[in-house]
């Protein structure tokens, strides 16, 4: 569980929203669910965990290509 707390929360950051709004994008769910998750309150099911988890595969966090990219060096 705490492996894909930490996945949901860093696609979350890399798209600059709250993890709640990855639960309600991905599985159609509420916030409070991702809030119930996060305190240990309860777990998602597996289906929903695996829609999550597919959501994000799906749609990748967009890569900043200025911090992606290395600049070249110039032929001497």
């Amino acid at each position: 569980m705490d492996q894909f707390i930490q996945t949901v929360r860093a696609y979350a950051d890399a798209l600059g929203v709250q993890p709640s709004t990855v639960v309600q994008r991905a599985a159609k769910l509420g916030g409070a669910a991702w809030a119930k998750w996060e305190a240990g309150e309860g777990s998602p099911t597996l289906r929903t965990a695996d829609k999550i988890l597919k959501y994000i595969e799906e749609n990748p966090a967009p890569v900043d290509v200025d911090e992606a990219c290395t600049p070249l060096k110039e032929a001497s």
